[in-house]
C-alpha cells in the first residue's frame, strides 16, 4: 500500500479531510451533526475502519449497519457521500491510491443500501 501512497497518516489525513467536508455538507451534515455529538471518537474509529480496509491491520471492531439504519439514509446521501469521498481521496493520493480507496468505499456505500434496505423495506405477507 505504501506504494500507493496509503499508509497510517495518509489515512488519517483523508478521514478528517471527508469528515470535514461531511460536516460542512448542507446534505449530510446535518444527518450525521444529529448522530455524532463528539466527532474525536468517531474520526478515530474512522481511522481503524479505513486502516483495516486499506491495511488489513483488523483495529475497526464494530458493527456499523445498526447505526446507519437510524439515519435513516437514501440512495441520494450515499451518492453524495461518495462523491465527496472521490473528491477527498482524488486530491490526496495518485492515481492508483484513489482508485483504490475510492473502490472500496463504492463496495461500502453498495453494501450499505442493500443492509439498509433488506432491514426497512417491509416485507410482504406470505400467502
Amino acid at each position: 500500500m505504501t506504494a500507493l501512497g496509503i499508509d497510517e497518516a495518509s489515512i488519517e489525513t483523508l478521514v478528517r479531510r471527508f469528515y470535514g467536508k461531511i460536516m460542512d455538507d448542507d446534505v449530510l451534515g446535518p444527518i450525521f451533526g444529529r448522530a455524532i455529538t463528539d466527532w474525536e471518537p468517531h474520526l478515530r474509529k474512522m481511522m481503524d475502519f479505513w486502516s483495516s480496509i486499506a491495511l488489513l491491520t483488523q483495529r475497526y471492531d464494530g458493527r456499523p449497519m445498526p447505526v446507519h439504519i437510524q439515519l435513516r439514509l437514501e440512495p441520494p446521501h450515499f451518492e453524495r457521500w461518495l462523491s465527496l469521498f472521490r473528491e477527498t481521496a482524488n486530491e490526496l493520493f495518485p492515481g492508483e491510491g484513489a482508485a483504490f480507496l475510492i473502490g472500496k468505499a463504492e463496495n461500502i456505500a453498495r453494501s450499505f443500501q442493500m443492509g439498509i434496505q433488506f432491514f426497512t423495506v417491509p416485507k410482504k405477507p406470505e400467502a
